[in-house]
């Protein structure tokens, strides 16, 4: 049975989390292990939990215990739900957009890039993505369009930032992801993988190249909104790929151009 709470203040203590941590906060560098996130939604909220992440509290609007959160809260066991009415809720920003639920859950342990990529013939390499939507949406692309896993450098925001999530639908539970370290070119050439680079060079093969397409084991490198990728990157990368550009556009978003890339770069 659920362990329902009634709040009636915003301010009460047990809505910090939900309102009032920071994702640095959350996120807790100094103690890992004791780093937590925020879901929203149900059908994000069971994503997490097929994926084994562990649930903390639950904040609900007092309407949907018995509607769109019951299933949820069933599966949650005898952790604290707090529920409240929406005129209490509405101060927290975003809340409307939750479908009246928000889970705190616990982080996982960050599984190795060898782990990550064991089994994998196409990855994501994000460089210096920070911007969360992007990472976000980069994520819902490939789990939509088959890539195998996604690694991130230490420049990149964390794909378990709250609004990283709610964009990616909670495909950021089905993707295997993790935060490469410096050498992370070196350490993929030994796994086998060749890397292509997504940029705005002069020197570039089309992204329908047949060379590409025929690699058994591909990493697709993506870089920041602006900058792109540095230079070290793309030089040391195997492939250099523009994708071809019409009307004077010179390029996408880096979440638009993942979806390109992943779709023509796929294994096929």
């Amino acid at each position: 049975m659920p362990n329902i709470i009634e709040i009636t203040d915003f301010n009460a203590p047990e809505l910090d989390i939900y309102a009032r941590f920071t994702e640095v906060q959350l996120l807790n560098r100094e103690f890992p292990e004791n780093g937590i996130f925020i879901a929203e939604s149900p059908k994000v909220i069971e994503r997490a939990l097929d994926a084994g992440y562990e649930p903390i509290s639950v904040l609900v609007e007092k309407k949907h215990i018995e509607g769109e959160a019951k299933n949820v809260l069933e599966r949650c066991g005898n952790i604290p739900v707090f529920a409240s009415e929406f005129n209490v809720l509405k101060e927290l920003t975003g809340f409307p957009l939750t479908r009246g639920l928000l889970c705190a859950m616990r982080r996982k342990p960050l599984l190795s890039m060898e782990k990550i990529c064991s089994g994998a013939q196409r990855i994501a390499v994000l460089e210096d993505v920070m911007n969360p939507t992007n990472i976000g949406a980069i994520i819902r692309s490939a789990a939509a369009l088959g890539i195998d896993a996604v690694l991130l450098t230490s420049g990149c925001s964390n794909p378990l930032y709250r609004r990283a999530i709610r964009v990616s639908m909670g495909t950021v539970f089905q993707v295997p992801w993790t935060f490469a370290d410096e050498n992370w070119q070196y350490e993929l050439g030994k796994l086998g993988f060749k890397t292509a680079a997504m940029a705005l060079c002069d020197n570039t093969v089309p992204i329908d190249d047949e060379r590409i397409a025929k690699e058994e084991k591909l990493a697709i490198v993506l870089g920041t909104e602006g900058d792109g990728l540095s230079a070290k990157t793309i030089a040391d990368c195997d492939y250099t790929v523009k994708i071809p550009m019409a009307n004077g556009v010179d390029s996408l978003n880096v979440a638009a151009a993942s979806a390109v890339a992943f779709w023509e770069l796929r294994k096929k």
